[in-house]
C-alpha cells in the first residue's frame, strides 16, 4: 500500500514506464523507465504480470485513502507505447492529466531528474507515440538524463540508435542507479503532494554517488 496524505492537488493514478521488451534490451539507456517502474513495484511489493488486455506488463495497489494507483511497461516496443497507454487509461476512465509517464533523455545530463506537467516529444519516439494517441501533449512526465553521444550534436542516426539502446559504462551504471532512487522519491512525493509540488523540489536534481 502506497502511503499519501490528503491534498487538493491532483497527483498520478497511472505510472507508465517506457522501454522496450526483452532480454536484449533488459538495462539499455532507453529502458530506464521500465527500471524505474521495476523499482517501484519492489519497494511497493507490486506483483507485475503481463495484461495482453493492456499490452503490457502491469501491476496495481491502493493508497491509504483507497485510491487506485496502476504501474504499465508497454510490451508494444518503443514507437508504439501510446497503443499500450491507450487501452489502460481508456478502461479505467482516466484522463491525460492521471498519466505520469518515465522516460529517458539524451537532452539531459546523465542521472539528472525533470518533471513536466506537459510539453512535446523532443524527439522521443515512445512519447511521440503516447502524444498521438491521447490525443494531446498535456499530461505529466518524468525524465531522466541520459546525455549524448557527442555533445556537439553532429552525431549521425545510426549513433543515436546505437547509443540509446546500449549500456550503460559502469561509472554511468552507478549514476543511473542512484537516478533510480531519486525517480522513486520524486514520484512518492508527488503521489503525496501532486506533480507541481514535486517539480519545485526535484527539477534539476542530478544523482550523487
Amino acid at each position: 500500500m502506497v502511503t499519501t496524505e490528503t491534498d487538493s492537488l491532483p497527483t498520478p493514478k497511472l505510472l507508465v514506464g517506457l522501454g522496450n521488451p526483452g532480454k536484449k534490451y533488459e538495462r539499455t539507456r532507453h529502458n530506464i523507465g521500465f527500471e524505474v517502474i521495476d523499482a517501484l513495484a519492489k519497494v511497493w511489493s507490486i506483483q507485475l504480470a503481463e495484461n495482453k488486455r493492456f499490452q503490457g506488463i502491469a501491476g496495481e495497489t491502493r493508497s491509504a485513502s483507497g485510491e487506485r494507483l496502476i504501474l504499465l511497461k508497454p510490451a508494444t516496443y518503443m514507437n508504439r507505447s501510446g497503443q499500450s497507454v491507450r487501452s489502460l487509461v481508456d478502461w479505467y476512465k482516466l484522463t491525460p492529466n492521471d498519466v505520469l509517464v518515465i522516460y529517458d533523455d539524451m537532452d539531459l545530463p546523465i542521472g539528472k531528474l525533470r518533471l513536466r506537467l506537459s510539453g512535446s516529444a523532443g524527439g522521443h519516439n515512445g512519447m511521440k507515440s503516447i502524444i498521438s494517441h491521447l490525443g494531446t501533449q498535456d499530461f505529466p512526465r518524468l525524465r531522466l538524463g541520459i546525455s549524448r553521444v557527442d555533445n556537439s550534436g553532429n552525431q549521425a542516426n545510426q549513433a543515436v540508435v546505437g547509443h540509446v539502446l546500449g549500456k550503460f559504462a559502469p561509472d554511468e551504471r552507478k549514476v543511473m542507479d542512484a537516478a533510480i532512487r531519486l525517480a522513486e522519491e520524486a514520484i512518492e512525493f508527488s503521489l503525496r503532494k501532486g506533480i507541481e509540488r514535486a517539480m519545485s523540489l526535484y527539477n534539476g536534481r542530478k544523482a550523487e554517488v
